[in-house]
Order: structure tokens, then sequence, then C-alpha cells
């Protein structure tokens, strides 16, 4: 096979994606970014999706201002999948959010403690912080 043959037939590989049930209301692929925050008395949570994005947090950049800016950095890998054969697969078809650096900025509901902050790099992909308000006393016992 040469190589222009090769690629003739990769670009006729078409994704035929059906969805059911609770799987049909979301999109295809795990989107990159989503953000849910929540608010207590004292602090702010956020959870961001990060698929495909490895548990070491040393790769994530997370930046948090006073007045409750947040901005996240990070780059999702190539992967080449490995099969038992010992083969590499490539991605023809890729509805997951393709490699390569990417910044999710967005703000809080009010001011923060930038320097009283606890990440989490939870085991299915969501990155969840808890960030201490601006003023707000923590109670030690």
């Amino acid at each position: 096979m040469n190589t222009e043959n090769n690629q003739t037939t990769h670009s006729k590989v078409i994704s035929h994606v059906f969805f059911t049930g609770t799987a049909k209301q979301g999109s295809a692929g795990p989107p990159i970014g989503l953000v849910d925050i929540g608010v207590s008395e004292v602090a702010y949570i956020f959870r961001v999706s990060l698929p495909g994005i490895e548990k070491n947090q040393d790769k994530i950049k997370c930046e948090i201002q006073r007045e409750g800016r947040v901005c996240i950095q990070g780059v999702v890998p190539e992967i080449a999948i490995p099969s038992d054969t010992g083969c590499l697969y490539r991605m023809q078809v890729q509805q997951l959010c393709p490699p390569g650096p990417f910044s999710i900025t967005f703000n809080l509901p009010g001011q923060v403690d930038p320097r009283l902050f606890s990440p989490t790099f939870r085991p299915d992909g969501i990155f969840e912080v808890v960030v201490v308000k601006l003023g707000v006393r923590i109670p030690t016992s």
C-alpha cells in the first residue's frame, strides 16, 4: 500500500455515533472546560471538566486572583493507543478535545483569598478547588 491510497482510505472513515437516554441530551464526547461553581458562607468551590488530562497536577497551572478571577492552563497530551498485539492506533475520528495547550478563565461571584485554596484532581477528570472568601475567618475546630 502506498501512502496516497492509505490517506484516501482514512479520509473515507465516517463516524456514526448514536445516543439514547441521558447521553442523548449531551454532545458527542466530553467537552473540556465545563465549569460548576458553588457557594457557602466561607468559601467558593469550582469544578472544571478536564477529560483526557492526566492526574499529574504539575501539568496544570491554576492561578486565582483576589478579585475572583480564575485562570487554568495546561496541555491536552497527544495519545497513541496501544493494543494487546503491539500496534499503535492513531485517531481517525476524534470527538474528544484535540491535543494541545488550553486556557480556561472565569470569574467567581466575589473576592477571595488566593493564598487559601485547596485543589484536587479527581480520578474522573474533574479538577475541583475550594477557595476561601476574602475577609472570612476560618474556624480552627
